[in-house]
């Protein structure tokens, strides 16, 4: 098991992700209007503050996925087995 704390391991996928979400949901919402996408999908009954929260816990989880799975990929894929020499060879 690596040497890094598991309480560090969390903050690294949560906070790069929470800000990331942020950002994203600011952008999203300079480009999209929740009401209109609401009335495309058949939602007429979401206010735009339901819809930015929304939106902004799904980009958290898809932010926070793509971290998680940095965080799987930089283990190593095995541990070699270490034999002593033999003498005979």
């Amino acid at each position: 098991m690596s040497s890094i704390p598991v309480i560090q391991r969390f903050v690294s996928v949560l906070w790069p992700s929470f800000l990331m979400a942020g950002a994203a949901t600011v952008v999203l919402a300079t480009a999209l209007d929740p009401l209109e996408l609401g009335r495309c999908l058949g939602a007429e009954s979401i206010d735009r503050v339901g819809a930015y929260s929304v939106g902004f816990f799904f980009l958290w989880l898809l932010t926070m996925s793509s971290s998680l799975l940095t965080l799987y990929f930089q283990r190593p894929c095995h541990t070699p087995v270490e034999r002593p020499f033999a003498d005979d060879v």
